[in-house]
C-alpha cells in the first residue's frame, strides 16, 4: 500500500486512490498545504500508483517504491528548487552539505522547466505514463512559471504533481489547470504518533516547539534541530529582556557572532512565541517583528540586535 506511512491525510488519500481506481487521472495535480505534513510523501505514493508497470509480469531491477524514493525510475522526473553556485545548479540539501551560504532562497528555474519539457517529449519507457513532481512550486521565477503553463496545456502521456504552500502563491492560470488536493495540519494525537515513529518522541516534551510547529511533524523536527543548535547559555540569556544597556549590547554581540543569519531569524520566531505565551508587553513583540524585517533586508546583524534589545529593555518588564 503506497500510502501506509502517510498519516492524518485520509481525504487526500481517498481522492488520489479513487482517481486511479476509476482511471480518471488528471493531467496535473496541485498538492496544497503547510510544509512537513505529508505532501512529499503523498507525491511518492501517488507516483507509485501511476508508475505501476504496464506489463504486470515485468520484473524491475528494484522494488518500485525504492526506485521512486531514490529517483532512478526512467519515467519519473523530480524537480526541486536550486541555487546557482559557480555556474551550476545546487539543491538546498547539496548547498548545506557543501557549506554554501546564500542570502536568497532557492528557486525553480526556467532551465529546469525546459528539462521537464524535454523529458516529456519522449514516451514513457516502463509505465503507462510519465510523472513529474515539482517541489516548492511557489518558488518558480516568473519565466519558469510561464514556461510551465505551456507544458500544462499539452502534457501528453504524463501527470504533473505540483507541491505548493498555498493556491495564492501560484499564478491563477497554473492553478486553473490543476486538480487541487488539500493537505491538513495534523491533530495532536496524530502529530505525536508521527514524531514517535520518526524517532523524535522527545519533541513532545517541548511545548514551545510544538506551538511553533502548528500541527506539522516536519516543522516540529526542523524547529527542534534549530533549538539544539543554539548554545544553552545563550538561549537562557535571551529568555528575558536585558535590564541594562550593557547587557543589551553584550547579548547582541553574542547573538550576531554565535548564530548564522537563518538561525537568528528562527530565534525571532521562537522568542515571539515564547514572549507571547508569557504575556509580554506588546512593544516587545513589535520590536522583534521589526528585527526580522531588517535581518531579511540584510542589515548588519549586530546593529539590528543592539537596537532591538535596547528598545526591548526600554519597554520594561512583562
Amino acid at each position: 500500500m503506497p500510502f501506509t506511512s502517510l498519516l492524518g491525510q485520509s481525504q487526500a488519500i481517498e481522492l488520489l486512490t479513487r482517481a486511479v481506481d476509476q482511471n480518471r487521472i488528471a493531467p496535473a495535480y496541485l498538492f496544497v498545504g503547510a510544509a512537513g505534513i505529508g505532501r512529499r510523501l503523498a507525491a511518492q505514493g501517488f507516483a507509485e500508483l501511476l508508475l505501476a508497470p504496464a506489463n504486470p509480469t515485468s520484473k524491475p531491477h528494484a522494488p518500485l517504491r525504492q526506485r521512486i524514493q531514490q529517483g532512478n525510475h526512467p519515467d519519473l522526473f523530480w524537480v526541486e528548487p536550486t541555487y546557482l553556485h559557480q555556474g551550476k545548479r545546487v539543491s538546498a540539501a547539496e548547498a548545506a552539505e557543501l557549506g554554501i551560504k546564500r542570502r536568497s532562497l532557492p528557486e525553480v528555474r526556467l532551465e529546469q522547466i525546459r528539462e521537464v519539457g524535454r523529458f516529456l517529449s519522449r514516451p514513457p519507457l516502463e509505465a503507462a505514463r510519465s510523472v513529474v513532481i515539482l517541489e516548492n512550486a511557489e518558488s518558480m521565477a516568473d519565466s519558469a512559471a510561464n514556461g510551465l503553463l505551456k507544458t500544462l496545456e499539452e502534457p501528453g502521456r504524463a501527470t504533473l504533481i505540483l507541491i505548493a504552500a498555498s493556491v495564492e502563491s501560484l499564478l491563477p492560470t497554473i492553478v486553473s489547470r490543476c486538480q487541487k488536493i488539500a493537505f491538513q495540519r495534523l491533530d495532536a494525537a496524530t502529530l505525536a504518533q508521527v514524531l514517535t515513529q520518526a524517532g523524535y518522541a522527545e519533541i513532545l516534551q517541548q511545548p514551545d516547539v510544538l506551538a511553533l510547529a502548528q500541527g506539522s511533524p516536519g516543522e516540529a523536527i526542523v524547529h527542534w534541530q534549530q533549538l539544539q543548535a543554539i548554545p544553552a547559555e545563550l538561549l537562557t540569556a535571551v529568555m528575558h529582556p536585558p535590564t541594562s544597556l550593557q547587557a543589551a549590547l553584550d547579548l547582541a554581540r553574542q547573538i550576531a557572532q554565535g548564530l548564522d543569519s537563518e538561525t537568528q531569524i528562527w530565534l525571532i520566531d521562537y522568542l515571539q512565541n515564547r514572549y507571547w505565551q508569557m504575556q509580554a508587553h506588546p512593544g516587545i513583540l513589535q520590536q522583534l517583528e521589526a528585527a526580522r524585517r531588517y535581518l531579511r533586508q540584510y542589515v548588519q546583524p549586530r546593529l539590528v540586535w543592539e537596537v532591538t534589545l535596547t528598545k526591548i529593555k526600554d519597554e520594561g518588564a512583562f
